[in-house]
């Protein structure tokens, strides 16, 4: 199976007894009654009492994966909005340093040993600048020289197309239609990393060369690297599913629910970075 930075530290930890795996059984302390020492009364109260569901033993569940997914989700769409506005006087500044930003702490989080809480919330802090002043620009070349209302722009699209194909891979996922094998997590895992050394190039070679959505452009090239690049987005998407569903059953502690969110939308938003400019190409023809 390919690298995975979560599931590494799964692995490593569920040596140490975490959630109860290697655990050597406690000694009874001062103050706490052993179970030889009980009344039957009271060891037949012990044996009635419910056992610990995963809140009570801090493990991972779903539902601490969809609130902090939600919780940087909304940071994200927050600072969106104030990026945004402050597009028309910052937005190169806000764009080029939501790249650098992203990239840098993208791989101090997937390196490090900890899961780091404040990190994965500053990445999402300039995450949330990077799109606005994207989503700013792209609104601003097709959707204002033809007085296109907003929410009916480009940007728009991007989004009800985002929505859709992140409902249509949930879909799949859960019905078995997508089933992510080990030899699936390896292709996706090492085209992404191709594509992240091919995405680098290119910023290097829109930067330089001024040319608009860099290699390719509005060809047919260009075209078929932007659907190249959505497929890859959506088979992550089916990646991160199986991830989330992998480390509620391995017994993953609580904190891991933020590594597994930030995955999520780090997703969610390459796909809707890719798909704008899909559109931006399509509408450029």
């Amino acid at each position: 199976m390919a690298s995975n930075p979560v599931f590494d530290r799964i692995d490593k930890e569920s040596r140490k007894g975490y959630a109860g795996f290697g655990r050597a059984p406690q000694q009874p302390t001062a103050g706490m009654a052993s179970t030889d020492a009980m009344t039957p009364q009271q060891l037949q109260d012990l044996y009635n009492q419910p056992s610990a569901g995963p809140v009570q033993t801090r493990r991972l569940t779903i539902d601490d994966v969809v609130m902090k997914t939600a919780a940087l989700f909304s940071i994200v769409v927050v600072v969106g909005i104030i990026a945004w506005q402050l597009t028309p006087s910052f937005g190169l500044p806000l764009m080029l340093g939501g790249i650098a930003a992203t990239l840098v702490l993208g791989l101090v989080i997937a390196f490090k040993k900890t899961v780091s809480v404040p990190l994965i919330v500053a990445y999402a802090v300039f995450e949330g600048a990077l799109v606005g002043s994207v989503s700013n620009i792209y609104s601003t070349v097709f959707d204002k020289s033809k007085d296109v209302p907003v929410f009916q722009g480009i940007v728009a699209q991007a989004v009800l197309a985002t929505l859709s194909v992140f409902a249509g891979m949930l879909l799949a996922y859960k019905t078995g239609l997508i089933k992510v094998t080990a030899k699936f997590r390896r292709i996706v895992t090492m085209a992404v990393i191709g594509y992240v050394i091919f995405a680098l190039i290119n910023l290097g070679y829109t930067l330089f060369t001024q040319a608009p959505f860099g290699i390719g452009g509005t060809s047919g090239l260009g075209i078929g690297i932007s659907l190249f690049a959505i497929g890859l987005a959506s088979a992550m998407l089916a990646v991160d599913f199986d991830s989330i569903d992998r480390a509620i059953a391995a017994g993953a502690p609580e904190k891991y629910s933020w590594l597994l969110a930030h995955g999520l939308i780090v997703t969610l938003v390459w796909l809707y970075l890719e798909i704008l400019r899909l559109l931006g190409r399509l509408r450029n023809n």
